[in-house]
């Protein structure tokens, strides 16, 4: 039987139907979140940004009146400043993305269900491609592109599921999943075909299954990371008396607190990172069985180390007090750098062992 013979087109056809389908479906999401952020109430935004301002610039609370044996005294109300334990300003979360508005948290809501379906449609058409040559569907650089957006919507599904607060990643998704959809279909894009023989292993389901896993839980944490350096100082410029403009006002105030997001991105990453440990370990192994050396520096191996030493480096500067707040973002969002060329980079620009399952 030929490589040819063995590949159903018509799976295969169906499978490129359902992708460029659920492209369509996430665009429809992409604006139904522009909508929400802008038709959620911004004046509730701009109103606490304001009031932060003017605390900030030592604007006096109220006095307090004492009255004591038939007379009256005034005193100043002592001024009270909380920290957290991490030492970040005491800042609440915003009301997120709809701005407390019904008509915003409507649209918000739409672009969800649109989120569910267009995620539904995907995954048929990864189900699909796998169907068309009966194996994992991650045997090239298309293949692992719309896998991993798959994987990278349903973290964010999971996530509201469980009641996180993560509705605001809906745009920055619906966008960067276009943008990997997009490449995938146009600059990516190969047959679909069977494997060479070195790729025929039980490794592949578990190997590449978990790293595309861990790059989709790291792309979280890296948007929460960049959200939270533009929260931060947003923050410190109103801590400062600064005024921020009409778009951080209307935007970033909705936002959770430049510590929550810290919070949230640190946690991500951290509970990713053993199975990332476990994934290079899993390729060592698989490399032993199909070449017969479980490491020989290949460049994905390579870049999946040094991966590994960043986002390593990144968890041991949370855990050093004077390593917390931007300096830690800076550290994870190399790493996520890191990873990223070892996504893209290597397998399209250097040549290597990883490089036979082609672009």
């Amino acid at each position: 039987m030929t490589l040819a013979a063995a590949t159903n087109e018509h799976l295969a056809n169906i499978s490129n139907t359902l992708i460029y389908s659920a492209m369509a479906v996430y665009t429809l999401a992409f604006f139904a979140y522009i909508l929400e952020w802008l038709f959620g109430s911004r004046s509730k935004a701009g109103r606490t940004a304001a009031a932060r301002t003017a605390d900030a610039r030592g604007a006096k609370a109220p006095a307090v009146t004492v009255r004591r044996n038939g007379g009256t005294a005034v005193l100043e109300r002592p001024e009270v400043v909380v920290r957290s334990a991490a030492g970040a300003r005491d800042v609440p979360d915003g009301p997120g993305a709809h701005g407390g508005d019904e008509q915003g948290d409507l649209y918000g809501r739409i672009a969800v269900s649109l989120t569910v379906l267009a995620f539904a449609v995907e995954l048929a058409g990864v189900i699909a491609r796998a169907a068309s040559v009966e194996r994992a569907p991650w045997g090239n650089m298309y293949e692992f592109n719309i896998t991993f957006s798959t994987v990278a919507v349903g973290v964010y599904l999971a996530l509201l599921a469980l009641r996180k607060n993560v509705r605001w990643l809906g745009l920055f998704l619906t966008t960067t999943v276009l943008l990997d959809l997009g490449l995938a279909v146009t600059v990516l894009y190969t047959a679909s075909d069977q494997l060479v023989p070195a790729l025929h292993s039980y490794w592949l389901y578990i190997h590449v299954s978990t790293a595309i896993f861990c790059g989709a839980v790291f792309y979280v944490g890296a948007v929460a990371t960049i959200l939270y350096l533009f929260k931060d100082g947003y923050e410190t410029k109103l801590a400062g008396g600064g005024t921020p403009g009409r778009f951080a006002n209307s935007v970033l105030d909705r936002l959770p607190s430049a510590a929550s997001l810290d919070k949230f991105s640190y946690r991500v990453n951290a509970a990713v990172f053993p199975l990332w440990t476990f994934t290079i370990i899993a390729g060592a192994i698989w490399a032993g069985d199909a070449w017969g050396r479980y490491w020989g520096w290949d460049p994905k191996e390579t870049w999946s180390f040094i991966t590994w030493v960043a986002y390593a480096g990144y968890l041991h500067a949370r855990a050093t007090a004077g390593w917390k707040g931007r300096k830690a973002a800076y550290l994870a969002l190399i790493a996520f750098g890191c990873w990223l060329f070892n996504y893209y980079g290597v397998n399209i620009f250097v040549s290597g062992k990883h490089s036979y399952a082609g672009v």
